[in-house]
Order: C-alpha cells, then sequence, then structure tokens
C-alpha cells in the first residue's frame, strides 16, 4: 500500500521555498510545445514531427494568503522592469519520487485578483525551460 500526502510536495524557486498551497489541486505541469505531432497525407502516408520544444507550463495555485504570492509578483516585477526575473525552479513529490527541475522560470502574468466571503485561491502561471527526472 502507499499513501500520498501533499505536505511532502516541495516547490523552490531559486532560495524561496513556496508555502501556501490551495486545498485541492495545487500544482500543474503540462508541454508547451506539441510534444510529437503527425499528419497523414492523401494517400494515407504518415509523416510524424517531434517538437524540439522544452518549455512547461507550471500552474501553481496558492491560498490568496501566501506570503509567495508577493514572490511571484516581485520576480514579475522585476522581469518587466529589467528581465532579472527569472529563477530556478525545482518540484519534488517526496511521496513517490517525481522530481520536476528547471535551470530557469518566469511569471508569465500576475493572476485575476478577485475577494470573496471566503479566502480564495491566486493561479501563478509559469514557463519552465525543464524537464521530468527519471
Amino acid at each position: 500500500m502507499r499513501t500520498y500526502n501533499s505536505k511532502k510536495v516541495t516547490v523552490a524557486c531559486g532560495s524561496h521555498i513556496v508555502t501556501g498551497f490551495a486545498e485541492d489541486s495545487f500544482i500543474t505541469i503540462d508541454e508547451t510545445g506539441d510534444g510529437v505531432s503527425s499528419v497523414a497525407g492523401a494517400d494515407g502516408e504518415v509523416a510524424r514531427s517531434v517538437s524540439p520544444d522544452p518549455r512547461k507550463t507550471v500552474k501553481i495555485s496558492l491560498l490568496q494568503t501566501s506570503s509567495s504570492n508577493a514572490f511571484f509578483r516581485r520576480q514579475y516585477n522585476k522581469d518587466k522592469s529589467d528581465g532579472s526575473g527569472s529563477f530556478s525552479l525545482l518540484i519534488k513529490d517526496l511521496t513517490d519520487g517525481t522530481v520536476f527541475s528547471a535551470d530557469e522560470a518566469w511569471v508569465n502574468k500576475i493572476p485575476s485578483f478577485s475577494r470573496g466571503k471566503a479566502v480564495g485561491n491566486m493561479e501563478w502561471e509559469l514557463t519552465a525551460d525543464g524537464e521530468f527526472e527519471d
């Protein structure tokens, strides 16, 4: 039997350790490019192409009260100001050994601002030039 524990998922952005994750799904990583795509000609011959694009879209959902929101906002503002807002990214799930790392990541844009009766979430979208480790 295996047991998952969300407290054993760690996210490091440079020297900043991300805290205050949203209640439900809080990390999503998707390929930016097409991966492997194919086309079929009029005669049925199939040709494949492999995208060399190494970028991933990383979405990190945080509670609106998380101090990590200020970190991401600062990095975004630095990038907009002088292009110095990128950082390394390391995501580890210690329960199953999954590791994603990127030498360079950056914040794409500031999340939508919303407030309601209860504490809400802020979803940060990053682009990372990284890979899952085997």
